[in-house]
């Protein structure tokens, strides 16, 4: 059925306005309207979430953009090139931002500017090169780059706002089927397995909340209870409990402590999902692997005789049992 409808349908769902992209029905925000002050409002908001999801200390504002580009040019190691090659990317995106905002106010005196003008051309010029460099920088977790945030402010200045708002919602649903998949794989690793009994309702907790928070702006009235819903379920991931009793062997202590970094693992890469809002393959993929290679070493233990030695309640004392949280 889904496949007849159109991306861009917008319907009345629960008495919420919503849009249809990919597959999912989507909050649906009115777009702003297509002027240099609207332009300008986004870009300063997109570098500022930009700058919320990459490594620390690439901040440079715009200001210090020739010193940038001098330590850029100089450096010699690949690997703090790199890094240079952020900051740079950080000082071109904010000397874009210093020129629109100037352009903004000679606007509001009554100046009418050519999009075709220099400065507007320089700014376009700076956009697209922090776009560049931007696939250098990595997210903070430090497992891969999110290249897409680097190219939003960009296509703001390029496109006209409709446009963008429309990349926006297929990319919030591409992120809503990277939670799903990190949720199911991480469900399917511990299927089965009696440490894990009852964890199941808490994983697709946290994937329905993530995908909430992932559609929700933060100037949504309900975003108050959508952060609260957000936290409390990953909360409660995290602090599923596990006994294990000492007559466990070494192997299946082993399982129980891999298994619980799986569960750290997918509810950080969820939440790092939702708050950039934007898919994030390569970490989904790879976490992908690591739970078919856990599922793959630990699969005779799913029926051994001493599987039940492992049990979900809580400790008699701490003579007996060891608590694995």
């Amino acid at each position: 059925m889904s496949d007849s409808i159109a991306d861009g349908t917008e319907r009345e769902i629960e008495g919420r306005r919503r849009v249809y992209y990919d597959g999912r029905w989507i909050k649906w925000y009115p777009t702003p309207s297509d002027t240099l002050l609207e332009k300008r409002r986004l870009i300063e908001v997109l570098t500022r979430r930009l700058f919320n999801h990459v490594e620390h200390g690439l901040y440079i504002p715009g200001v210090r953009l020739a010193e940038a580009r001098r330590a850029y040019v100089s450096e010699t190691d690949p690997a703090r090139k790199r890094v240079k090659g952020g900051m740079l990317a950080a000082a071109l995106f904010n000397r874009a931002a210093d020129i629109l905002t100037k352009l903004v106010e000679l606007q509001t005196l009554g100046v009418e500017l050519a999009t075709s003008g220099p400065l507007m051309r320089t700014c376009g010029e700076h956009l697209k090169e922090a776009l560049d460099l931007g696939k250098l920088v990595l997210h903070r977790s430090g497992e891969e780059g999110i290249d897409e945030l680097w190219g939003e402010p960009f296509k703001v200045f390029a496109y006209p706002v409709q446009e963008f708002f429309r990349s926006r919602y297929l990319k919030v649903a591409l992120a809503m089927t990277c939670i799903d998949q990190v949720a199911a794989h991480l469900r399917r690793a511990l299927d089965g397995r009696p440490a894990f009994a009852g964890i199941a309702p808490l994983i697709e907790d946290l994937a329905e909340s993530s995908r909430v928070y992932t559609e929700t702006a933060r100037s949504d009235p309900d975003i108050f209870d959508v952060c609260a819903s957000f936290a409390v379920a990953s909360e409660k991931l995290l602090s599923f409990q596990i006994t294990l009793e000492k007559t466990a062997t070494v192997r299946q202590s082993r399982e129980v402590d891999r298994g619980l970094m799986l569960v750290r693992t997918a509810s950080e890469l969820m939440a790092s999902i939702a708050r950039a809002r934007v898919p994030m393959k390569t970490s989904t993929e790879a976490f992908a692997r690591a739970c078919k290679r856990y599922r793959a070493h630990f699969s005779g233990d799913l029926e051994r005789d001493g599987a039940p030695s492992i049990r979900r309640a809580r400790p008699r004392s701490a003579a007996d049992t060891e608590v694995r949280q």
